[in-house]
């Protein structure tokens, strides 16, 4: 609309419209409020953790008000679960995803580099999951995920020991023991952030697979008795 001119005093006077109204807010569909909740406490709790975590942060942040967060999951816990739950599934499956290869050793550089690759891509939710989780969450964490990845592990080195007239049954042991040498080195490589994953998942594979390739049939320890 142009501005209309008045005379005033023998002088124009130039008046300005009254501004429209701002244009209403596009209101979220249920689902969208719930994925933008979720995004949210996804940082908050990769940020504080569980405990020092609340749902007024949560509200406040997404600009809602608590009941609207209670009214999609119930309360902390239930939020908490459901990032956990996404989390799990989402490193799980790129593992997963990653184990194509048919020989061992590539099978451990593919097992190396989806981990580290998420560390590096979503840091975020693995820092959830790494974080202290409460007491009513048995399952559904870091540790669960971990325990799942080894006992593919202990399939693939149960077939390798076979081949090579090892005791089969120690490959659970053997599994856990190399799963848990990539997670803590994992834990380790997501504060520091060097060097670059290839290279660490390069030393971890060359320790774990040298390591295997001498193994000993019945090892036994030098300090035998104690000494």
């Amino acid at each position: 609309m142009a501005e209309t001119p008045h005379e005033e005093g023998g002088k124009r006077r130039r008046v300005v419209p009254a501004p429209g109204k701002p244009p209403a807010r596009v209101r979220m569909s249920a689902a969208q409020r719930r994925e933008q909740l979720i995004s949210i406490g996804r940082q908050i709790f990769a940020e504080r953790g569980f405990d020092a975590t609340s749902i007024e942060e949560v509200a406040s942040r997404a600009k809602v008000s608590k009941p609207v967060v209670y009214e999609h999951f119930g309360g902390k816990e239930g939020l908490y679960a459901v990032v956990v739950d996404r989390e799990v599934r989402s490193l799980l499956d790129r593992i997963t995803t990653a184990l194509t290869a048919g020989h061992p050793r590539e099978l451990l550089e593919q097992a190396a580099l989806a981990l580290l690759g998420y560390i590096e891509e979503e840091t975020s939710g693995f820092r959830v999951l790494v974080r202290e989780s409460p007491v009513l969450s048995a399952t559904g964490n870091f540790s669960s995920v971990m325990n799942d990845v080894a006992h593919q592990v202990e399939h693939i080195l149960g077939a390798e020991f076979s081949s090579r007239n090892y005791d089969p049954k120690l490959a659970e042991l053997y599994a856990q023991a190399l799963v848990g040498m990539v997670a803590l080195t994992g834990r380790w490589w997501l504060e520091v952030r060097k060097p670059r994953k290839e290279t660490v998942a390069a030393h971890l594979v060359n320790l774990s697979w040298n390591g295997l390739s001498h193994l000993e049939a019945k090892p036994g320890l030098i300090t035998a008795g104690g000494r």
